[in-house]
């Protein structure tokens, strides 16, 4: 007997948000751990920044040769690194400067958090509600076979027998 066989459809809603969740958690921490581990470089800094020239690209990509924003941006996290200042302090400076805009990606605390839960969340919601919909769907009774009328009275079909007979 299958898990979703066992469980009721809210139950195993709950479940598939749970493991879910689970493994969102345990993606994110391992992404944490594996950025830590990296070399710091300028190209993974300006990854997570977003150009203000209105190309819409990452600092990194900016398809402008002479960008104003860009090529100047570059330069001044290359003196931060030199410095030694981490990847967390870079970005934390040009979030003050600018505000949450120049992010590429919101981040992953307080309201910006709804950013990454809830496609998720309604995704999983959409797909319980269409399984709890095609559950009950599938096991309800079959009204109409119970209510069913002969079209004609045993009278009625008699008659028109007989009147067939006379009339051939």
């Amino acid at each position: 007997m299958t898990l979703r066989a066992r469980l009721r459809p809210v139950q195993f809603l709950v479940w598939a948000v749970l493991t879910a969740c689970a493994l969102i958690l345990v993606e994110y921490s391992y992404s944490r751990q594996a950025s830590a581990g990296e070399r710091l470089t300028v190209a993974r800094i300006t990854e997570g920044l977003t150009c203000q020239c209105g190309c819409g690209l990452t600092v990194s990509n900016c398809n402008h040769p002479t960008c104003g924003f860009a090529v100047p941006l570059r330069d001044d996290i290359d003196k931060m690194i030199a410095k030694g200042m981490s990847a967390d302090q870079i970005t934390a400076f040009y979030r003050r400067k600018y505000g949450e805009k120049i992010l590429s990606a919101p981040t992953t605390e307080g309201f910006n958090l709804l950013a990454w839960i809830m496609p998720f969340a309604a995704i999983i919601a959409g797909g319980g509600l269409i399984a709890l919909r095609l559950g009950r769907w599938r096991t309800a009774p079959d009204q109409e076979a119970e209510q069913i009328v002969p079209l004609f009275d045993d009278d009625l079909r008699r008659r028109l027998e007989s009147d067939l007979k006379d009339g051939l």
